[in-house]
């Protein structure tokens, strides 16, 4: 019987760091979430015009659309009505929407070249 406060201290230990790991986690994620929002708003122009769902429905747009041609052709419907949009509002959007889709995209980084980084 003489242990029993040590179980005790020991488990009720073992259920706080479990928590502690668990609302880490929970933040953690939280953050990467808000990351990639962040990515893709800036990498749509116009973005700060748009609802999620059109944000949404323009980035299925674009990975449905077949050849490049087809999908400059789908930014530049979308830089008109975003440029119109701000307009609109009173806000101003840049003259020139990124090339693109602005961001490094898949295999973009190039990573860090020869050597690794090593010194």
């Amino acid at each position: 019987m003489r242990y029993a406060p040590f179980y005790t201290t020991v488990i009720a230990a073992s259920i706080v760091a479990a928590s502690g790991v668990t609302i880490a986690q929970d933040q953690a994620r939280t953050r990467t979430e808000q990351q990639t929002q962040t990515r893709t708003e800036e990498q749509i122009y116009g973005s700060q015009l748009m609802t999620q769902q059109e944000r949404n429905e323009y980035q299925a747009r674009m990975r449905a659309a077949k050849t490049d041609q087809e999908r400059e052709r789908i930014r530049a419907e979308h830089h008109t009505q975003m440029q119109e949009r701000a307009k609109a509002q009173g806000k101003t959007l840049p003259d020139s929407p990124s090339p693109h889709g602005g961001g490094m995209g898949p295999g973009g980084g190039g990573g860090m070249g020869p050597g690794g980084g090593r010194r």
